[in-house]
């Protein structure tokens, strides 16, 4: 989708875009519709909140409606409580200079982004002045009293960036690192170098950096603005994949270099690069420690954290400026991987070092090597270090169904700034914080300072309303929601598990949002059942650790145990009808389920499902089952390709054709081990869907169509048992 494509929007008659109400709205829509037009109820919703140092500002980025897919730039200043547009694509940008640079892209497949308009924006130290790019170009803004405005630097411009001191803005055009300045004039700071090949690039995150590490970015300006330290990547080692179109046949393939398990990854290095033009090159044990997973720079110094490639060791390193060559502050070791938390390590004001690791079966936070938050706390990300505390997100070892803001000031005093259950999250700046809140009892996500500022939110109200269940089985404690239509009856429903199950993502939170599909399906009349078996985040390293060398022995078990014990627990699970659907990993665990436990799993629904784990990256896959050179192994053991002869029940798999992360190729080759067998099964191929499925027609037709699988698969095997 282009930056101001409309095609999501209602139209009229003449088929310009209708001016449309919640009431309108809800007069008219199904469930499946409305989500998809409202990209999940996430159109509206304030994002991307950031605070300026001194409190005064809130800088955000939010739609004009609940259907509106362009996101513009706003400023709300705290004492007044007035908001301000600074930015509107709608006003910048003209409608025939849409197209997006291939970064930018890419970027917005790394991080699901379905949205236009604004996606992403940077701003200087004091919050003064921000930076973005529409279709290619570069716009700077005034956060104070002033409004976006373009610089007519060369591009296409792709993550600008003003230094510090707001005096400039960085930026990346293809394969260069660009300096702009504030008069529209512009030069190349690295990448020009003719004796370096078309596989080499600045200041871009590669390819498992972005989708696996979620280090998005590749340079970092210095605190005084003079240096920038870059990311070189080079692709050249990396196999190339080719990506087709087969619906257009006359278009050119797209390829890729896609670093699959045991393959060879892109070579990342970084360098200082100073404004006066010289380099130096930062040093250390790239051939051990290949994996550059963070950079910070602070007044405190220029800090990395880097990892080995099985993932086991890692080194936070303290950067010499002068020379190049590097510290190690701390490091972290562990027999099965190290996990990457968000916004550390960090050299704080008084040079303290803050690391997050793994100690008395908690994920803590450790300041110079001592604990500091309790081990009945798993610690999730830290949000800030500003001021005299830092503050984090945390929950209860045994609970991740909620997760809190905690602060930690250097008293040692330990507050919870967060209560009512649900899933919060925080930005602070100064003596402001901002407090993002998701809630059962409310839909969409509420955002509001500490004192009761709040940011209005323009999201739609969902048409339906979630009716869960929490339970917890008592052998392994595993956390589970139960859906049921709203007009039940107490009769025994046919059965709908409804996980992703696998490691970084969870299901069973206190959110409204996060149920509204499954109820859906409740709705339709089944019980929906959501479980988060053991290596789903949150419960703990011993937790996460149970997938270590198999991914689907304990995944699909977790949810076997979590389906009987409701199903003896209330009575209302009918056992002979049972159906599973996911999507990517959760795509992956259906299918399994159906080829695994045919007596137990009557139908599946295996969307973009990873069926042979030698065809995902290397960060992910080698975590868990390491090198499928020397562990083969474990790998043929996770594969659902050779259990395709196994397949009793109707398998429905879904790919979108043009997905660069679970190429389409898993699909087609667990396909034709089916056919090979003589298994037959449905495929739904989608025609230019990546990973996500933003496109709206897309998004609402699939709902229908596997309700439609199901009906059909479930219906079948109650005429059967009949």
């Amino acid at each position: 989708m282009s930056d101001l494509d409309d095609r999501a929007l209602p139209k009229t008659d003449d088929g310009s875009a209708a001016a449309t109400t919640p009431e309108s709205l809800e007069r008219v829509d199904t469930f499946p519709r409305q989500q998809a037009r409202t990209q999940r109820f996430t159109l509206g919703v304030p994002r991307d909140v950031e605070v300026s140092s001194d409190g005064e500002r809130i800088v955000f980025l939010r739609s004009h409606g609940g259907d509106d897919p362009v996101n513009a730039l706003w400023v709300l200043d705290v004492p007044t409580g007035t908001e301000r547009l600074v930015g509107d694509p709608r006003t910048l940008l003209d409608r025939a200079d849409h197209a997006l640079p291939a970064e930018e892209r890419a970027r917005r497949e790394r991080t699901r982004e379905a949205a236009a308009g604004i996606t992403s924006f940077s701003t200087d130290a004091e919050t003064k002045v921000a930076s973005f790019s529409l279709g290619g170009r570069l716009f700077v803004a005034g956060l104070l009293t002033g409004a976006a405005r373009p610089l007519g630097v060369a591009g296409p411009v792709f993550d600008p960036r003003p230094d510090p001191l707001a005096r400039r803005i960085a930026y990346v055009s293809g394969r260069l690192l660009c300096i702009g300045e504030l008069d529209g004039t512009w030069r190349v700071l690295a990448g020009d170098d003719p004796s370096e090949a078309d596989t080499v690039s600045w200041g871009s995150a590669d390819f498992i950096a972005a989708e696996e590490m979620h280090r998005l970015r590749g340079y970092w300006w210095s605190p005084d603005g003079r240096t920038i330290a870059a990311c070189r990547v080079d692709t050249s080692p990396v196999a190339e994949w080719v990506i087709a179109d087969p619906a257009r046949p006359d278009e050119p393939a797209n390829t890729i270099r896609y670093p699959a398990a045991g393959t060879t990854n892109p070579i990342v290095s970084l360098h200082l690069l100073g404004l006066n033009g010289s380099r130096l090159d930062v040093d250390w044990d790239d051939e051990f420690f290949p994996y550059l997973a963070t950079v910070n720079w602070t007044r405190a110094g220029l800090i990395l954290l880097v990892q080995a490639r099985d993932q086991r060791g890692t080194m936070t390193l303290r950067v010499d400026e002068i020379t190049g060559e590097t510290e190690v502050l701390a490091h972290d070791y562990d027999d099965a991987w190290i996990e990457l938390v968000p916004g550390v390590p960090q050299l704080l004001e008084d040079g303290g070092l803050l690391v997050a690791a793994d100690r008395d079966g908690a994920r803590r936070l450790l300041l110079d090597d001592e604990p500091i938050t309790p081990p009945d706390l798993q610690v999730r990300a830290v949000l800030s270090t500003s001021g005299d505390a830092i503050t984090f997100q945390a929950n209860p070892i045994d609970d991740a169904s909620s997760l809190h803001v905690w602060q930690r000031r250097t008293d040692g005093t330990l507050t919870a700034l967060t209560d009512e259950p649900g899933v919060h999250t925080a930005v602070v700046g100064g003596a402001t914080t901002v407090m993002r809140s998701a809630t059962l009892d409310e839909p969409g996500v509420h955002t509001a300072t500490l004192d009761g500022l709040v940011i209005e939110s323009l999201a739609l109200r969902p048409l339906v309303t979630p009716n869960v269940e929490f339970f917890t089985t008592p052998d392994t404690a595993i956390a589970t929601a139960l859906l049921l239509p709203h007009d039940h009856d107490g009769s025994p429903l046919p059965v709908l598990l409804d996980p992703y199950g696998g490691p970084h993502a969870q299901r069973v939170v206190r959110s409204h949002n996060a149920f509204l599909t499954s109820q859906w399906f409740a709705d339709q009349g089944y019980a929906v059942l959501v479980a988060d078996g053991r290596g789903t985040p949150g419960r703990g390293p011993g937790w996460e650790r149970a997938v270590h060398g198999d991914l689907a022995t304990i995944p699909l078990a977790d949810q076997i145990e979590a389906l009987h014990f409701v199903a003896e627990k209330t009575g209302v699970l009918d056992l002979d009808r049972v159906a599973i659907r996911g999507w990517s990993f959760g795509g992956y665990l259906a299918a399994l389920a159906v080829l695994q436990r045919p007596d137990v799993f009557h139908a599946a629904i295996a969307g973009a499902p990873v069926t042979e784990w030698r065809l995902y990256d290397t960060h992910y896959t080698e975590r868990y089952l390491g090198d499928p050179a020397i562990r083969s192994d474990q790998y043929d053991a996770s594969s659902l390709l050779p259990r395709a002869a196994g397949l009793e029940r109707p398998l429905l798999l879904i790919h979108g054709l043009a997905d660069d992360n679970v190429v389409a190729a898993h699909t087609l080759r667990l396909s034709a081990a089916l056919l090979a067998a003589g298994r037959p099964h449905e495929v739904l191929p989608l025609v230019g869907v990546t990973h996500m499925t933003p496109q709206e027609d897309v998004a609402e037709n699939l709902l229908v169509h596997q309700l439609d699988f199901l009906r059909r698969a479930l219906s079948a095997r109650s005429g059967a048992s009949a």
